[in-house]
C-alpha cells in the first residue's frame, strides 16, 4: 500500500468518523425537537381547552403576528431563515387551530 493510499485511507475513516460524530448529534437535537413540540402541544391543548369553555375563538389573529414577528427576529439572531422560521411557526399554528376548533366541537359551553 502506498504512502498516497494510505493517507486517502486515513482520511476517509476521519471522515467518517466525523460524520457518524455529527449524525449523533442531529439525532440528539430531533428528539429534544419532538419533546419540545409534545410540550409545546400539552400546553396548547390547555389553551384550547380553556377558549372552548369560554367561547373564545380558536384563532387570534393579533397573537399570531406578534408571534411571526419575534420568531423571525430570534431566527434572523441565531442565523436562521426567518422565512423558514416563519413556515415552521404557521405549519405548528395551523395544527393548534385544528386541534382547538375540534376541542371546541366537544367541550361543554363552547
Amino acid at each position: 500500500m502506498s504512502a498516497n493510499t494510505a493517507s486517502t485511507e486515513h482520511a476517509q475513516a476521519d471522515a467518517t468518523g466525523e460524520l457518524s460524530a455529527l449524525r449523533r448529534s442531529i439525532d440528539n437535537i430531533d428528539a429534544a425537537l419532538i419533546h419540545m413540540l409534545a410540550e409545546r402541544f400539552r400546553c396548547t391543548k390547555a389553551v384550547g381547552a380553556l377558549k372552548a369553555r369560554h367561547a373564545m375563538p380558536p384563532a387570534d389573529l393579533a397573537r399570531e403576528a406578534r408571534q411571526v414577528a419575534r420568531l423571525r427576529t430570534l431566527a434572523h439572531d441565531a442565523e436562521l431563515d426567518p422565512d423558514f422560521a416563519e413556515k415552521f411557526l404557521a405549519f405548528v399554528i395551523r395544527e393548534v387551530i385544528r386541534h382547538h376548533e375540534a376541542v371546541a366541537r366537544t367541550e361543554p359551553g363552547s
